[in-house]
C-alpha cells in the first residue's frame, strides 16, 4: 500500500523499496535513482515480466531496470534496431514486404520481400545503413498499442507475411507462442514509430530511436519464408548493435580477426582438408598434413582413455532400425536421420549415435555390480542430416567421429564418477590450450522427463556437487535439460575471446530404462544401472575445425604437421641438408626440406605462410661448423629476443626441439 496519497511503492531486486509519484514509469524510477542509470536504461523487468520503460507502474510493483550492457538489455537494443531497418527499408523501397526480424545472437536480421524483382546488393547496404541513422537522428518515440485479431489484420492488410502471422495465432487459439506477437488475452501487440511504420513485437522496445546509435549492416542472404525451402525466397539483411561505440568497435574487429581465422579458409591455405563438391555437403576429406594432426589428437584421446580406465568398443555404421525404434530415435530425432535402406532383411539406418548399440554390449551378458563402473571407450563415426543452409564447414557437418564413452554406474557411484568425469574434460581442453570456461547445469523440465524424481534429483546434486567441488562457477538453466536427465554443458573462450560449446556430461535414466539394462547387485538383486553419456572434443571434426580458429592456424609444435622445414641456401648445401633431416628424423620431427630452385628468401615466406615452427637454414659456415640458422615462427620467439637465430650448433636446436615437444607432449597428458 502507498503510505502518502498520490505515491506508490515500488520494490527493488534487493528487497529495498522506493516511494514514487502515482503514474510513475520505470524510466521515472532509474532517473529517481542516478543520472546514470537513466541513460544505460533500455527496459525493465515489473514482476517478473519484461517491459518497456514508459509502462505506467502501480503500487507494490516488483522492478529491475534493464541496461543496455546486460544480455537482456542488448537483446532489446537489437530487436528495436531490427524495426528501425524495416521502417529504413519501406522508405528507400515503396511497397516493400517485411516478415520477421529478431535479434539474434550478437545482433539482428529481418527479412524483406521487394517489389517488381528488385534485389539487395551489398552495396546498398550503406544507403539503408544511412536511412536508418537520420530515423535515429530525428529520436522517434516506439509507441506500443493492443489490438484484436480483426483490427490487427486490418492494421496490416498490406503487410501479407504480418497477417500470415495473425491467422496462424488466430488459429492456435492465440497460444502460438512462435509467432511471439501476442499481447495476451488473444490481442496483438504492435510498436509504431511514425504514423508511416508500424511494426507488429511483442516487446519491449527502447523509448526512442534516439537510444540506438551503435549499428552496422553486415551483409545480405536469401531466406525462406518459415524456413520452407518449397516456399517464397525472401531477402535477409543482417546486422549488428551494441550498447556504445567501443562495444561496436570491438565487435568488428573480433569479426575481422574472425575472417582471418576461418577455418575453411585456413584448412585450404594449409592443406589439412576439404570439402568436394562430388561428396555433396558436409562432407570432408582429410589430406595428409590435416590426417596428422587428426591422427595425433586421436592417439592423445585413445592414450588418455587407456590409462583413465575405459575400456574400447567398435560398433558398425548402421544399423536395423528395430534398434532405433528401440532408443527411441525414430521416434523424437527421425529428422535429423538419414533416410532408411530398405534391405532383404529389414530397414537401415546410417547411426545418429553411438550410444544405442554401446547398450546392446552391456546387455551381451549378465552384469554383476563388481563390474561397475564399466566405461565404453569409442570413436565412432556418426552420421546426422543437416539442413543444406545450416552447414558450415567442420563445425556443421554431416558425417563425423566422436570421442564417445558410456558409463554405465551404481546410484551409489554416480557422484565421483561425474567429479572424475569433469577432472578429464578439463584436462583434455587444457592439453589443447583452452583455459577459459563456462559450465552451465541444465535441469529438469517439470512437464517432460521420464525416471523418478528421486533419481533426478540424485543425478542433479552430483553434477552440483562436482562443480561446485571443484570451486567452478556455472549457470543453471532451469527445465533445459533433455527428458532422460540433467547435463553439464562447458564452453571454451577462444584466443579472440569465442565462446564455443564443446564437451558434455549428461545423466541418462531413459536408455538403461528402453534396452531393460541390468546388473545384479550385493543384494543378488536385479538394478538397473544409470547412464553417463560424455564427449570430450564433442566430434573430431568440430574439435579440430575450433582449433583451427583457435591458434589462427598456427598449432603449437607438438600438433603441427610439418614441425621443422629445412632450407639449403644454394644447390651444394643440399647433401648436408639430407643429414641435417635425417638426424632430425632419428628424434621423430616431423620435418621436410625443400630444394635451392627458387631464391631463399621466398622459400623462408612460404614456410611462415605455412606456419611452420622451425625453419632451419643451411649454407657454407653452417656445413662447415654443423650449424643451422633458426628462423622462429612468430609466437614462438621469446619477448625481447630476435626471431632469426645465426649460427646454432645442430646438437643444441635437437636437444632444444626434444625437450620443447617433450614438454609440450608431457604437459598435455598430464593437464
Amino acid at each position: 500500500m502507498s503510505n502518502t496519497s498520490g505515491m506508490i511503492n515500488v520494490a527493488l531486486p534487493d528487497g529495498s523499496e522506493r516511494e514514487l509519484p502515482a503514474a510513475s514509469t520505470p524510466l521515472d524510477l532509474a532517473a529517481s535513482i542516478g543520472s546514470g542509470l537513466k541513460k544505460a536504461a533500455v527496459a525493465a523487468t515489473v514482476n517478473g515480466a519484461e517491459t518497456d520503460l514508459t509502462a505506467e507502474l502501480a503500487d507494490g510493483d516488483v522492478v529491475s531496470i534493464i541496461t543496455n550492457d546486460t544480455d537482456e538489455g542488448r537483446h532489446v537494443l537489437r530487436h528495436s534496431t531490427a524495426h528501425v531497418l524495416a521502417q529504413a527499408v519501406t522508405q528507400l523501397y515503396p511497397g516493400a514486404k517485411f516478415s520477421i526480424g529478431p535479434a539474434i545472437e550478437n545482433g539482428f536480421y529481418y527479412d524483406f520481400d521487394l517489389p517488381d524483382g528488385q534485389t539487395f546488393q551489398e552495396d546498398d547496404l550503406a544507403r539503408i545503413e544511412k536511412q536508418m541513422k537520420n530515423i535515429v537522428k530525428a529520436n522517434q518515440p516506439f509507441t506500443r498499442s493492443e489490438h484484436s485479431m480483426d483490427d490487427a489484420k486490418k492494421l496490416f492488410a498490406d503487410q501479407p507475411y504480418k497477417v500470415e502471422i495473425i491467422e496462424r495465432v488466430e488459429s492456435a487459439g492465440g497460444d502460438d507462442l512462435d509467432a511471439g506477437e501476442v499481447a495476451g488475452d488473444g490481442m496483438i501487440s504492435a510498436y509504431r514509430n511514425t504514423d508511416e511504420f508500424v511494426d507488429m513485437c511483442v516487446g519491449p522496445h527502447v523509448p526512442t530511436t534516439g537510444r540506438l546509435q551503435h549499428f552496422k549492416l553486415q551483409k545480405v542472404a536469401g531466406a525462406h519464408w518459415r524456413g520452407n525451402e518449397s516456399g517464397t525466397m525472401l531477402q535477409r539483411i543482417y546486422g549488428t548493435a551494441w550498447e556504445s561505440k567501443q562495444a561496436l568497435a570491438e565487435h568488428l574487429h573480433q569479426l575481422e580477426e574472425a575472417a582471418k581465422r576461418d577455418h575453411r579458409k585456413l584448412a585450404n591455405e594449409l592443406d589439412l582438408l576439404s570439402f568436394p563438391q562430388e561428396l555433396g555437403g558436409g562432407l570432408a576429406v582429410w589430406h595428409p598434413k590435416g590426417a596428422i594432426i587428426r591422427k595425433l589428437m586421436e592417439d592423445y584421446s585413445r592414450l588418455r582413455h587407456e590409462t583413465g580406465g575405459y575400456e574400447f568398443v567398435y560398433t558398425p555404421h548402421l544399423a536395423n532400425g528395430k534398434l532405433f525404434e528401440t532408443s527411441g530415435h525414430l521416434q523424437w530425432y527421425a529428422d535429423g536421420m538419414y533416410p532408411p535402406m530398405e534391405m532383404d532383411n529389414g530397414t537401415y539406418y546410417m547411426k545418429p549415435m553411438n550410444c544405442p548399440m554401446h547398450c546392446l554390449i552391456f546387455k551381451s551378458s549378465q552384469r554383476s555390480y563388481r563390474e561397475l563402473p564399466l566405461r565404453l571407450f569409442e570413436l565412432g563415426n556418426v552420421y546426422r542430416y543437416e539442413r543444406a543452409g545450416t552447414l558450415h564447414g567442420l563445425l556443421r557437418i554431416r558425417g563425423f567421429t566422436q570421442d564417445d564413452s558410456h558409463i554405465y554406474c551404481t546410484k551409489e557411484q554416480l557422484a565421483d564418477e561425474i567429479a572424475s568425469l569433469l577432472d578429464f574434460v578439463l584436462s583434455v581442453l587444457r592439453a589443447f590450450g583452452f583455459e577459459d570456461f563456462t559450465f552451465n547445469l541444465s535441469t529438469k523440465d517439470p512437464d517432460k522427463y521420464v525416471g523418478s524424481d528421486e533419481i533426478w534429483d540424485e543425478a542433479t546434486a552430483a553434477l552440483k556437487a562436482a562443480l561446485e567441488s571443484h570451486g567452478l562457477d556455472y549457470a543453471v538453466k532451469e527445465g533445459d535439460a533433455a527428458f532422460y536427465g540433467p547435463k553439464i554443458d562447458i564452453d571454451v573462450r577462444d584466443a579472440i575471446g569465442r565462446s564455443w560449446q564443446l564437451s558434455t556430461i549428461q545423466a541418462d535414466f531413459q536408455l538403461p530404462e528402453r534396452f531393460e539394462l541390468e546388473y545384479v547387485g550385493a543384494d543378488n538383486e536385479r538394478h538397473r544401472p544409470i547412464m553417463l553419456h560424455r564427449a570430450l572434443f564433442g566430434s573430431i571434426e568440430r574439435f579440430f575445425g575450433v582449433l583451427i580458429e583457435h591458434y589462427a592456424g598456427a598449432f603449437p609444435t607438438w600438433l603441427a604437421p610439418v614441425q621443422v622445414r629445412v632450407l639449403p641456401v644454394a644447390e651444394a648445401h643440399e647433401d648436408h641438408v639430407e643429414q641435417v633431416v635425417a638426424e632430425l628424423e632419428a628424434i621423430g620431427a616431423r620435418v621436410d626440406w625443400v630444394k635451392a630452385d627458387v631464391g631463399l628468401g621466398k622459400r623462408i615466406r612460404t614456410a611462415k605462410m605455412e606456419k611452420i615452427p622451425y625453419v632451419l637454414v643451411v649454407g657454407d659456415d653452417d656445413v662447415a661448423a654443423n650449424t643451422v640458422g633458426v628462423n622462429l615462427r612468430h609466437d614462438l620467439v621469446p619477448e625481447g629476443a630476435e626471431d632469426v637465430e645465426r649460427d646454432v650448433a645442430l646438437s643444441t636446436f635437437i636437444e632444444r626441439f626434444r625437450s620443447e615437444v617433450d614438454n609440450e607432449a608431457t604437459a598435455a597428458l598430464s593437464a
